[in-house]
């Protein structure tokens, strides 16, 4: 299960492995302070790409779309996260005011998607010959 948090909320028994996915530590808050397993700055989206957003609800459409491309072009940034994921619950962890249009809730959905990608069976091509009669 892949969860998405404010930082500035509390820790909690159930949020499993806990993982800061922002390029920057958050605002006001000390680095002792936040109850994080590991903080993944590499995972976030690109600099310039933050920018761009800026946090702005109408350009969330087109940020998700170039994230994802980041994503998909940088597997070694995610992969470690997949596991957890696949292993119980992870919990992304960013500082954005906006609980619906930032970047942990485009990381989480390529994640389950990633999830489902790896749990689905391959094609009957693959299998060809495993079944047939000898």
């Amino acid at each position: 299960m892949i969860r998405c948090k404010r930082v500035y909320l509390e820790a909690e028994a159930c949020d499993g492995q806990r993982v800061l996915v922002d390029r920057l530590w958050p605002r006001g808050l000390a680095k002792d302070a936040l109850a994080c397993d590991v903080w993944l700055p590499d995972v976030a989206p690109s600099t310039a790409l933050r920018k761009g957003f800026g946090h702005r609800a109408h350009a969330f459409a087109d940020f998700r779309a170039a994230y994802r491309h980041e994503l998909a072009s940088h597997p070694e940034h995610w992969q470690r996260l997949l596991h957890w994921a696949a292993g119980g619950t992870l919990t992304l962890l960013y500082a954005a005011r906006d609980e619906v249009h930032n970047n942990a809730r485009v990381l989480a959905e390529f994640l389950e998607e990633e999830l489902l990608r790896r749990d689905t069976p391959s094609s009957a091509v693959c299998y060809q010959g495993e079944f047939d009669a000898g």
